[in-house]
């Protein structure tokens, strides 16, 4: 009887985080729709808030939750929004999301705390980063000129600063510090509504 109701109140919990994990991931959605461009970065480079919930997720979930979370976003930005590059925005989006996010909630599983949570952004920012430079210049950048030349997409960032002349220096002077950036602005606008909002999601 103790085994049953044990198992029983697992496969509530576990329930219960899908159901949570899947409303987070609508809300991402929602979010990545209302995206911009800052004049200061290559127009093609759109910023939103979408991994706000992805983050909170992480945090008060697991890193996979977080994983989850892009995924959801993505896919339904797919098959509602539709895409113009095949979907080669949405899985840089996926990858590059994803690094940031479960960089920064496994250190924070491990290490909780006001802190560590500052720390696990930092360095979850620095991860998204590097691995923006490299999955951009070797994978997404050549997969993405398939649907825009790449001189147009060059011209797009040497617009806004003209030491970007190629596609390195585009990486380099345009895509890194975007990721910078927005991992930082999404790491500060989060520390100000987690403590909140975690407390329903752990309910």
């Amino acid at each position: 009887m103790e085994n049953q109701s044990l198992s029983r109140s697992r496969k509530n919990l576990k329930t219960a985080t899908m159901v949570k994990v899947s409303l987070l991931g609508a809300i991402s959605f929602v979010f990545m729709a209302l995206e911009f461009t800052i004049p200061i970065f290559p127009a093609f480079l759109k910023f939103d808030i979408s991994d706000i919930p992805s983050l909170i997720a992480g945090f008060a979930l697991g890193p996979i939750a977080g994983v989850i979370v892009q995924f959801i976003k993505n896919i339904m930005n797919v098959a509602i929004m539709g895409t113009t590059t095949g979907g080669v925005g949405e899985l840089s989006n996926f990858v590059i999301g994803s690094s940031f996010v479960a960089t920064a909630a496994l250190i924070y599983k491990h290490h909780k705390g006001i802190k560590s949570a500052i720390i696990a952004c930092i360095c979850g920012t620095l991860v998204m980063t590097i691995l923006g430079v490299f999955s951009n210049y070797f994978v997404m950048l050549p997969l993405y000129s398939k649907f825009i030349p790449m001189d147009k997409i060059v011209q797009m960032g040497s617009v806004v600063n003209p030491a970007i002349k190629d596609t390195f220096t585009l990486v380099l002077y345009g895509i890194a510090p975007f990721n910078i950036f927005k991992g930082l602005s999404i790491s500060f606008l989060t520390m100000l509504i987690y403590k909140k909002i975690s407390i329903l999601l752990k309910r």
